[in-house]
């Protein structure tokens, strides 16, 4: 029986990453093509591309690799963020990171209501809450990528950043039974919170 394996564990692994990827913004040329090659790697399944196996399992513990040839929770988890990174920083050079620590999921959904002119409305309110709802009740990991996908390019054209270490070990949380209604919740707390402090201001 593997050990089990922590949430920090996955947002470290993440980080270190995502970090090593950062470090090389003096080799912007080196940088675009291994990003590009992480973006074809959206929609995939985890070890599908031969192309993507170091990023994705170099220094990766062997407690959070497959031992049955299916994809583990933790190699989800970890590609899924990796991947969506890689698209959301489409466009952008690493000197501005799509990736932005304490920046949550439900937070940056919410970033969008207002990113068409800068304030917001309550049309904007409700298209963003329906994608956003959508997202929330996939039903299987799969699912949750596909839909994700969506949001990360809609994220990067309005220049809105994402804590992507967090977002993977909330991805591996989701996957849990159980464990996704504690996700879902957080993300509500997060979208709902910035939009009742809008409007305690307004009421000010």
């Amino acid at each position: 029986m593997k050990e089990k394996i922590e949430i920090k564990e996955i947002r470290q692994i993440v980080c270190k990453k995502l970090d090593s990827l950062l470090n090389m913004s003096k080799e912007e040329a080196a940088a675009k093509a291994v990003l590009a090659k992480m973006r074809r790697g959206v929609g995939h399944i985890p070890g599908e591309l031969p192309e993507l196996w170091g990023m994705l399992f170099e220094d990766m513990p062997e407690k959070m690799l497959s031992d049955n040839g299916i994809p583990s929770s933790a190699e989800w988890a970890v590609y899924i963020a990796l991947t969506l990174f890689a698209l959301h920083q489409q466009g952008y050079t690493l000197q501005k990171p799509m990736y932005e620590k304490g920046q949550s999921f439900g937070k940056a959904m919410r970033a969008l209501a207002r990113a068409e002119n800068g304030t917001e409305n309550e049309e904007a309110f409700k298209r963003i809450r329906r994608r956003f709802n959508v997202i929330a009740t996939s039903s299987d990991i799969q699912e949750l990528a596909h839909h994700m996908k969506g949001a990360v390019q809609l994220l990067r054209n309005a220049e809105i950043t994402l804590d992507y270490p967090q977002l993977a070990g909330e991805l591996y949380l989701y996957q849990i039974p159980g464990e996704a209604t504690r996700v879902r919740l957080r993300w509500g707390e997060k979208f709902y919170q910035n939009y009742e402090e809008n409007e305690k201001r307004k009421d000010d």
